[in-house]
């Protein structure tokens, strides 16, 4: 299996299938729900409403990032390492969006303060 194969696999996957382990990971080390919603805003530009229609329309990933009402021009401070990789070194822009995801919901887990975290 080639990496753009395995890349399309992740970018077809539910939103919502992958959004609960999200949420646990954070609740696991004290953080809400509700913290991971303001990340998923914040770096989307979906209202709270509009991230919960996605939520329960199934949106794969492909299709919640490239129909986010504004993607976050803040997002390119995101720097760091995840699942090995470097996130600004990752050349495909969808990867690095769902890179950019995952290494903020990391921070959140580690115990960050959301203001840092949202690169405020």
């Amino acid at each position: 299996m080639t990496t753009q194969d395995k890349n399309h696999r992740v970018f077809a996957m539910k939103v919502a299938s992958v959004y609960p382990l999200y949420v646990a990971k954070a609740e696991r080390k004290g953080r809400t729900k509700a913290e991971v919603d303001a990340i998923l805003c914040w770096l989307t530009g979906y209202t709270k409403r509009e991230l919960a229609g996605q939520l329960k329309k199934q949106t794969d990933f492909e299709t919640f990032f490239k129909k986010a009402p504004k993607l976050n021009p803040a997002r390119a401070l995101i720097k760091g390492v995840v699942c090995g990789v470097r996130v600004e070194d990752i050349q495909d822009p969808l990867m690095r969006e769902l890179r950019y995801l995952d290494k903020l919901v990391d921070e959140l887990a580690k115990g960050k303060a959301l203001a840092k975290i949202l690169r405020a």
